[in-house]
């Protein structure tokens, strides 16, 4: 991926979604286009129309912290972007090797045993690592049973984003398919500005661009996500409905990496149905870590 148009396109489409109502500009006439014009930007970010025309043409290097800050305020970018903004300029500086998570391989063999073992000491929910491109690296015994059908076509790689887009499976385990996929692209774009040489980053991108319309359409807004905190509604074939709350943590000892663990309410029907998947998972122990799980 090219920095330069990475960074020309983001700002494009952060300054289309800005009205000039929302910036607090009259809305004038013979107005082509519902955003804001490169000159409004400009003078909202107290600079020139020349220089910001230069940034925005993808010419980050050399831009100071105070101006990347102006243009993020002019944009009223939110945290994950202005991350994403300052992400883009360290690549443009070539400084991002400093700053950016060490490379590792697309599927490591072999994670701390001390990881494993936090995770299987989580009984209560689902908990997983993935790392920044969604490929799951580890699940607690619960989570395996929990992402029953992401594991049960070896198609899906053990990754949400390709389980998302590629598998139709994942229309029904997520029955908020929309908001989920736009997360998925949301994540994936942020990870491309952090470190844009991750060439399994960019295969990936590039597979999911040429099978699925829907990702295609996502990558191109240019939208980018953190990892948090939030509620998700899950459809499993064995227990149904759930309702989950979900806390992301990333991983100080390994960066890159987040450890996502799910809960439900306290005395909620979810949390029955959490009780139920357990009972269930139990019955499935003798399986092997590659065998899917088979609804009863």
């Amino acid at each position: 991926m090219d920095n330069r148009d990475e960074v020309r396109e983001f700002l494009t489409s952060r300054r289309a979604k800005i009205t000039p109502a929302r910036a607090g500009l009259p809305a004038g006439s013979r107005r082509r286009v519902p955003g804001l014009r490169r000159s409004e930007v400009a003078a909202l970010a107290d600079l020139s129309a020349e220089y910001y025309a230069k940034l925005e043409r993808g010419h980050l290097a050399g831009a100071s912290p105070a101006v990347l800050e102006a243009v993020a305020r002019a944009l009223q970018l939110d945290d994950a972007e202005r991350a994403h903004l300052l992400h883009l300029a360290q690549a443009a500086e070539g400084s991002d090797v400093l700053t950016r998570p060490r490379r590792r391989a697309a599927r490591p063999q072999t994670l701390h045993r001390s990881l494993q073992w936090t995770l299987d000491a989580i009984t209560a929910g689902p908990a997983l690592v993935q790392n920044s491109r969604m490929d799951v690296l580890a699940v607690n015994p619960l989570g395996r049973a929990f992402f029953a059908d992401l594991y049960a076509c070896p198609d899906n790689q053990e990754n949400l984003a390709r389980f998302a887009f590629l598998d139709p499976t994942s229309h029904r385990f997520y029955p908020d398919w929309g908001p989920f996929a736009d997360m998925c692209v949301a994540i994936l774009r942020t990870h491309a500005g952090r470190n844009p040489h991750d060439k399994e980053l960019h295969d990936l991108v590039g597979e999911l661009s040429t099978r699925s319309d829907e990702f295609r359409t996502r990558w191109g807004s240019h939208n980018v996500r953190q990892h948090g905190t939030g509620t998700k509604r899950f459809h499993h074939t064995a227990v149904g409905e759930l309702t989950l709350a979900f806390e992301g943590l990333q991983m100080i000892a390994d960066p890159g990496l987040t450890l996502t663990i799910y809960t439900a309410e306290p005395g909620s029907p979810s949390e029955e149905g959490l009780r139920l998947l357990a009972s269930w998972a139990a019955t499935h122990e003798a399986l092997t870590p590659t065998e899917p799980l088979a609804a009863d």
